[in-house]
């Protein structure tokens, strides 16, 4: 999929596809990085991304979305976006909701490929029949509070994290 044909000209083409088994390698790549995967906790092994897009498939299956593998116009992968429920198993945030979400190499940082890739979920999720959607992001994360707030997201909370350390936000979207 291409970005949205009502989405700035000056957005760069992104295309979304059901993550694949080549893609836990690939996300596992890509975000193997100590900065990339700053609000996360650090770089994970390849076996949690494995699990992951195995997980995004079942997503995909089950919902008609899912996080997907984000693609530039040449067919690099540079990281995903999407959406998916917050996990049930949490004991902490929006238990119930659809959460939306992306998470990019650094190589792709700064040219306008997360605000494209969101639009492009807006209108899947959109398609999918969901109502609202939202965002949870580390409070130090500008960049991704950036994404969210020029998406037309609403702050709907601020709390503190699980480590007792951090703040976290809940950004809402009505898509109705």
């Amino acid at each position: 999929m291409t970005a949205s044909p009502t989405s700035p000209a000056s957005l760069p083409t992104v295309r979304l596809r059901v993550p694949t088994d080549e893609d836990a390698r690939a996300w596992h790549e890509v975000f193997d990085d100590p900065d990339v995967m700053e609000f996360l906790g650090g770089p994970a092994e390849l076996s949690l991304y494995e699990e992951f897009t195995a997980r995004q498939r079942m997503h995909d299956a089950q919902l008609g979305f899912c996080l997907w593998t984000l693609l530039d116009a040449d067919g690099a992968v540079i990281g995903f976006t999407g959406a998916q429920p917050w996990p049930q198993e949490k004991a902490w945030g929006p238990v119930g909701e659809i959460e939306i979400g992306w998470r990019l190499g650094r190589t792709a940082w700064g040219k306008g490929y997360a605000y494209a890739a969101a639009l492009a979920t807006l209108e899947r999720v959109r398609a999918a029949g969901l109502d609202q959607v939202v965002a949870m992001i580390n409070d130090e994360n500008r960049r991704s509070i950036a994404v969210a707030e020029r998406l037309g997201m609403t702050l709907a909370e601020r709390f503190l994290l699980p480590n007792g350390r951090s703040y976290g936000r809940r950004y809402e979207l009505a898509l109705a």
